[in-house]
């Protein structure tokens, strides 16, 4: 019996069919993996974004914590003249004394070797919302110290001293401005209300080294 065309254009017409379903599956399979690995790339590209302000927030607050530290091991009571020693037209002379320890020379000294003291941060991670913060992991007395929340990594610590040193260069001014003259909150200040290098820094708690 030989097939007629209405039967043969049939049965074409049915095979189509069936090729046509496996590549709209396929199609529909692909723009279902297209749309993950977008939804995957922004996930990632937004936590490498809080690991970027995470890193660049905590090496300008332990930044504050060794500056004031090292301020604090200078005798307030010694002080420095600064100004011009030059006779002004009415004789006097632009000199004023300051603390030895929050005059300009001195921080600029401070701030040259600084950001080696970043080798003594670890890294924390919050388990409620997984940012990052640092913490002094080596005792400046040589007493132990509480490790059990803190990562040591020589890669993180090489990224914060490199983190550190990038603030100190684009933000001298503003380091030695807060810390000739402020003594209280300089963290908040000068990490998050004056350079914005945090985010979030205002809701986290002072840290004690």
């Amino acid at each position: 019996m030989e097939n007629t065309p209405e039967v043969n254009g049939g049965v074409e017409k049915r095979l189509s069919g069936s090729r046509n379903i496996p590549r709209g599956l396929s199609r529909m399979k692909e723009n279902a993996l297209l749309l993950t690995w977008c939804v995957v790339l922004c996930l990632l590209l937004s936590c490498s974004q809080a690991a970027r302000q995470d890193m660049k927030c905590g090496a300008c607050r332990a930044l504050v914590d060794e500056m004031e530290w090292a301020i604090s091991q200078i005798d307030p009571k010694k002080m420095i003249q600064t100004g011009s020693f030059r006779i002004n037209p009415d004789g006097s002379q632009s000199i004023k004394e300051v603390p030895l320890a929050r005059s300009e020379g001195n921080l600029l000294e401070l701030m040259e070797s600084v950001c080696e003291r970043m080798a003594d941060y670890g890294e924390r991670t919050d388990p409620s919302t997984d940012r990052k913060s640092y913490i002094r992991v080596k005792s400046r007395t040589g007493e132990a110290m509480d490790l059990s929340e803190a990562a040591l990594d020589s890669r993180v610590t090489s990224s914060l001293k490199f983190a550190c040193e990038t603030i100190v260069e684009h933000h001298e001014d503003e380091i030695i401005e807060f810390f000739a003259h402020e003594t209280e909150n300089v963290k908040d200040k000068l990490c998050s209300k004056r350079t914005d290098l945090c985010d979030h820094a205002l809701n986290m708690a002072h840290d004690e080294l």
